[in-house]
């Protein structure tokens, strides 16, 4: 026997697909309309002189995930004897373990890459996240409304959202900025054994970087990750194996906040989704009450029926 419909249903359905391509399309429009979702043309603007950053030798690295636990115990992270194996709330770097074509294992150390221009600090609208003068991007808990724009603007994946946390906030590494106003050096640095990291001004790190290239000619790739990328990071890499086979992604030298304006673009088109939606919810509830109250009616008019029938 077919199962007869639910009007209910049948109307809540159809409301949630036409939202659903109302919203993409709008959003599609919006994208491609927009100027932002072509390349950039902004200047890339030079760094800071100022600005400290940290230089990854990555043909240093042994994996040894002592600055991986350093960065636990610093920042009083879960599982201080875990070495992690990803970015998230509760770790903000991790050793990541790459194979080359020949089978060799790379360590990779992964982390926020402090942009020059960070997209995620132009992305947030309430300034919980902010680029210092001293180069690392850091975050106020206080100010953050969870909207997590941080998290899409991002052009490295960084951002990681607490999910079991009543106030949703955003973690990330924030180049141990406590241990620095201190006078110390970031704390994965500090515990490196191998000299793979490498903490300084970074303009004075990049030109180091070159002097190592220049000196050990077919040793390392000629290209410092960081340098340009995204109009250049604070984290620096040196690799003997191209870094598209390590999991660094390929970007262009234009500053990340690009990547931002394309989100805060979104913002309209979610604001007039989320108003949509409250509307539809609020017509098929209304509908639903007054086909419960039309049920209720007729019942009562059956049962009236049925007693004057009786009598």
């Amino acid at each position: 026997m077919k199962q007869a419909s639910n009007p209910d249903l049948t109307s809540r359905r159809a409301f949630l697909k036409g939202a659903g391509v109302a919203t993409a399309a709008a959003a599609t429009i919006l994208l491609v309309d927009s100027p932002t979702a072509a390349a950039s043309g902004t200047t890339v603007e030079p760094a800071s002189e100022e600005a400290l950053g940290v230089l990854i030798d990555l043909t240093r690295c042994s994996g040894c995930n002592s600055c991986a636990l350093a960065c636990k115990a610093a920042n009083r992270l879960p599982l201080p004897n875990q070495a992690p194996t990803e970015l998230d709330s509760d770790n903000f770097t991790f050793i990541d373990t790459r194979k080359t074509a020949d089978g060799t294992e790379v360590y990779v150390k992964k982390q926020c890459m402090q942009c020059v221009h960070p997209a995620c600090v132009s992305a947030c609208t309430v300034g919980a996240l902010r680029k210092t003068a001293e180069g690392p991007v850091v975050y106020d808990s206080s100010k953050c409304i969870g909207c997590r724009y941080c998290q899409y603007a991002c052009p490295f994946n960084v951002p990681t959202y607490q999910w079991d946390n009543t106030f949703g906030l955003i973690q990330k590494c924030q180049m141990c900025y406590q241990r620095l106003a201190a006078g110390q050096q970031p704390a994965c640095v500090a515990a490196c054994p191998n000299g793979a990291l490498k903490f300084g001004n970074r303009a004075e790190l990049l030109a180091q970087a070159h002097a190592t290239i220049d000196a050990n000619q077919g040793h390392y790739l000629d290209h410092i990750y960081g340098e340009h990328e995204v109009g250049g990071t604070s984290m620096l890499y040196l690799s003997a194996v191209p870094f598209d086979q390590l999991g660094l992604p390929e970007r262009d030298d234009a500053p990340s906040p690009r990547y931002a304006e394309a989100v805060m673009q979104m913002t309209p088109v979610v604001a007039l989704s989320v108003a949509s939606l409250a509307t539809g919810l609020h017509l098929i509830l209304r509908r639903r009450h007054m086909l419960a109250d039309q049920r209720a009616a007729e019942a009562t008019q059956q049962q009236t029926k049925g007693s004057s029938h009786d009598r």
